[in-house]
């Protein structure tokens, strides 16, 4: 029974812990206006440019700015991008790939 029970409550977990890993997207009608602000320079040589980010805060997108990272070792920058479909617009995050 305690077998049982321990693999219940083991599955329980992954399941949430899934059901949270799942981001839905969030639609607008009409893709918001990216700000302009000056980049500021970069910090050291070789630092690679992230640019600003759109992300959801319960009543709409809100802009982030960019920032300077570390370049990752086999890795590249993608960067965001709005995606349009039949339902609005939608932010997909950047990220390193």
């Amino acid at each position: 029974m305690k077998t049982v029970s321990k693999f219940g409550l083991l599955l329980a977990l992954a399941g949430s812990m899934f059901l949270s890993s799942c981001a839905g997207d969030y639609y607008v009608s009409d893709q918001p206006v990216e700000p302009v602000y000056d980049r500021p320079a970069a910090p050291y040589d070789g630092a690679v440019w992230i640019g600003g980010e759109w992300g959801w805060n319960g009543n709409g997108y809100a802009y982030t700015n960019g920032y300077w990272d570390k370049p990752r070792t086999g890795h590249t920058y993608i960067a965001g991008s709005w995606a349009h479909t039949s339902r609005g617009y939608a932010w997909h995050k950047g990220g390193w790939r």
